[in-house]
């Protein structure tokens, strides 16, 4: 009987979900790949576009580098069981979707992308409202898209209030970078503010500052997430965690105080990846990074779920 019962509600779960679709849309040739949940409705329900963070970041939150948090995937599980679709997909060059040349890749590319995604789901009568979800570096493109594609709604989450040099910096003091190699870098980004490429980069910076990703520097060091979100005349949920150690509760502040239509959520002991984490120290938060059976803040779902609700 137990068995039969589990079973049922097995069944019962899956009849009221439409199963996630895998979808795709081609932007100036390149294919771009996504996962698309809606569940089950007899009318048009809101939908939210999931965009990701920076580096080799996947749909679901992932990446090679050892990230394997599934925050994404989750923040959608979250979104789909309020009755919410949910659409996270993978930037060109990343994941499924087609490779890219590095050195053509440009910030206003991502852009670009993120507003054909919402055409996209603009175009799908399953749909009523959409909401711009950006995490960290998806904080910014996703307010420039929802500006320029005319969204209803947009949450940043975990997102910088300063240009992109500025938190560059910040973070490589933080690292202890030794003086020599942050003069260095210094140096770099002030070269690549005024869009002239530096082309003898010390080995030891290469990661960071490889001449075929400085066109991608030069383009994301021009816009100002202030300036940005000032521009936004739609409702803003703006998140930040206690515990997140790649960007401060001042960032979320900077951007709160931007836009009178903004709310701020300051969530204790939540992270830079959306985890519960007690502490901000180094090793512990890290930890987390490459633990996908931890869950996201049951905070953050809340204030996510009451946001898109009011």
């Amino acid at each position: 009987m137990k068995n039969i019962i589990i079973v049922l509600l097995m069944l019962f779960a899956f009849m009221l979900k439409v199963r996630a679709d895998e979808v795709s849309i081609v932007v100036n040739g390149c294919t771009l790949k996504g996962t698309l949940e809606v569940p089950k409705s007899d009318k048009p329900i809101d939908v939210a576009l999931i965009i990701a963070g920076s580096g080799p970041t996947d749909r679901d939150g992932n990446n090679p580098l050892g990230v394997k948090s599934n925050s994404y995937k989750m923040l959608a599980d979250s979104l789909f069981k309020s009755g919410f679709a949910s659409l996270r997909y993978d930037k060109r060059g990343i994941g499924a979707s087609d490779k890219v040349n590095e050195s053509q890749l440009t910030f206003d590319t991502y852009v670009n992308d993120a507003i054909e995604w919402i055409n996209y789901l603009k175009n799908n009568k399953r749909f009523s409202k959409i909401i711009v979800i950006g995490h960290s570096e998806g904080s910014l493109i996703g307010m420039i898209a929802a500006k320029r594609a005319d969204v209803s709604k947009f949450i940043s989450l975990c997102g910088a209030g300063r240009p992109a040099y500025s938190l560059i910096e910040e973070q490589l003091k933080s690292n202890k970078l030794p003086d020599e190699l942050l003069n260095k870098s210094i140096a770099i980004m002030d070269s690549l503010k005024l869009g002239i490429t530096v082309k003898n980069v010390d080995p030891s910076l290469n990661m960071l500052f490889r001449p075929s990703v400085q066109p991608y520097m030069i383009s994301w060091f021009k816009y100002d997430p202030v300036k940005e979100i000032s521009k936004l005349s739609i409702p803003i949920l703006i998140v930040e965690g206690t515990t997140d150690i790649q960007v401060d509760v001042e960032d979320a502040e900077f951007l709160s105080k931007a836009n009178k239509n903004s709310e701020l959520a300051v969530i204790e002991k939540m992270n830079h990846i959306l985890k519960n984490v007690p502490t901000r120290d180094k090793n512990i938060n890290i930890q987390s990074y490459s633990n996908p059976e931890l869950p996201l803040s049951s905070e953050l779902c809340k204030r996510i779920t009451n946001f898109l609700n009011d």
